[in-house]
Order: structure tokens, then sequence, then C-alpha cells
């Protein structure tokens, strides 16, 4: 008994020993794959990551894997594009809905999965705006390709602050836990009835798009918090925004602000030089 107890523990260790090598041996192949990907992004885009945003992805990447490996290894079709084309909008125009999603096929099951750089809670709190876009790639799979499809779920990458709080820390325990925490995979129901309501309303975006219609929200919609967040419409929207400073919704809210970055803006906003500077701008603007 003793001699079997011994070589069980002993077969235990050998075979956990091999999954750890295994496991070191794909991060590092994917720290690999991660720095040779930027180095492409950065001849093609002619700009690099900051050190702390390197750092960031990466860690992103890798806990990734270690939550999502068992469906990592079983996803059978990768970067699935899916397309609706010759829709008509509200005002008669052509336009096509394209999407990527992942699938995975696994004992007679197939289920969709799209993958969102957003956190859990957002993506919880606007659950009908990812429905709405799931169910037509949904449509797209069954009807128009005639696939099987059982399951559609969205993936969020964004890691948890606390998660996040772990890895700075370094604590391999607490990362451990945290891991297990998080719940990034949010099953979303299929309602093939709002297909129609969502392509319409593309529709109708495209038609603003085409007629040049660029209205900004309004300085109450960029101080509102997103729901499920703690952020204002403005930091986490408008901040991605390359033209914000010409935006006069942007301007107003960055007036109003009273912390945060936005409030350093007034004197930039504020500073017209003083009267000589003034006076040689004019003159400028007269002689051009």
């Amino acid at each position: 008994m003793t001699i079997q107890t011994d070589m069980t523990i002993q077969t235990d260790m050998t075979i956990q020993t091999a999954m750890t090598i295994q496991t070191d041996d794909i991060e590092q192949r994917l720290n690999e794959f991660f720095e040779e990907n930027l180095a492409a992004l950065a001849l093609e885009m002619g700009h690099s990551l900051s050190p702390e945003v390197r750092e960031t992805a990466r860690q992103q990447v890798l806990m990734y894997w270690r939550k999502l490996r068992h469906i990592a290894e079983r996803i059978t079709d990768t970067e699935v594009r899916l397309s609706l084309p010759q829709q008509r909008t509200p005002k008669g125009r052509i336009f096509t809905i394209e999407g990527i999603v992942d699938i995975v096929r696994k004992d007679e099951r197939v289920v969709m999965y799209d993958i969102k750089t957003h956190d859990t809670a957002a993506i919880k709190a606007n659950i009908e705006e990812y429905e709405r876009q799931l169910n037509v790639y949904a449509h797209i799979w069954q009807n128009l390709r005639g696939q099987r499809l059982d399951e559609t779920a969205v993936i969020c990458t964004q890691l948890p602050e606390t998660l996040k709080q772990a890895i700075a820390a370094g604590d391999e325990r607490r990362i451990a836990y945290e891991l297990e925490r998080w719940e990034p995979v949010i099953p979303i129901p299929f309602e093939p009835e709002h297909v129609a309501e969502t392509v319409r309303a593309f529709g109708e975006v495209v038609d603003q798009i085409e007629e040049g219609c660029f209205a900004p929200p309004d300085l109450a919609t960029l101080q509102n918090r997103l729901a499920g967040t703690t952020r204002t419409f403005a930091s986490e929207i408008c901040r991605r925004c390359d033209t914000r400073f010409s935006c006069s919704s942007y301007r107003a809210y960055a007036h109003a602000a009273s912390q945060g970055v936005e409030r350093r803006f007034r004197e930039y906003f504020d500073d017209f030089g003083d009267d000589t500077e003034q006076a040689e701008h004019l003159v400028t603007g007269l002689t051009d």
C-alpha cells in the first residue's frame, strides 16, 4: 500500500511538472508572438507602444490564455468573417454589415464567440447592444450559411482592476485567486426577431454618415456616467476621439471639469495670446 501511494504521488508530481513545463513553453511562445506582432504593427503604423502600455497588453494576452485556455484550445474556426450584403437604408442606400467571430464545435454543440475589449460590468449593463450585434451574426451563420448554432457569447478581454493590482504587486497566489474569480465569458441570448430592427438601425447610421450629420452629443450626455462603469461618457468615449479638441461639447465639458486631465485644458482653450499676438493673427488672416 505504501509503495502504491508513493508511486501515485510520484506519478502525480510527474504529470504536474510536465503540465507546468508545457504551460511555460506555451507562454514563452505567446510572448514571442506578441513581440513579433508589435514589431509588425509598428512598421505598418509608424509608431510603437510605450513600455507601460506594452506590458499591460502583454499581461492581458497571458491572463486571457490562463483563464480561457479551455476555450482557446477548442476553437475550430478562428476570425470567421461574416457578411450580410445588399442591405438597404431607410433612404435607399445599399450597404453591407460585416463582423468577425470565433467558432467552437464540440460534442455536437456549436458556440459563437465575439471578443470585446470592454469590461464585464459595462457589457452586462448594456447587454442589449451586444445582443443586437450577435443576433445579426447568428442570423448570417444560421440562415445565410446554413450552419447550426447552439449558443452565442461575448468574451471580455479587459482585466478586472483587482487582477491588475495583483499583477502589479507580482503576487502569484493573489493572481491565481483573482483569475479564479474573473468571469470573462458572458452568454448572450439569441433573439431572431430583433435582427430586422438592428439592420434598420445600422441603415439609419449609414444615412447620417453619407449626409454628413455628425452633431456631437450635448454636454449633459458627456457628463453622464456610462451604465455599469464609474466613468463618464467623455472620459470613456471622447478621450479616444482625435477631433475632440474641435468639438464644442467637449470644450464645454473641459471648461466645466473640476478634476481630471480636462481641467488643465482650460488654460489652453482660453489662451488667445496678448494684444500684440492677437493683432498679428488678425493681420495675417486679412493678408491671406
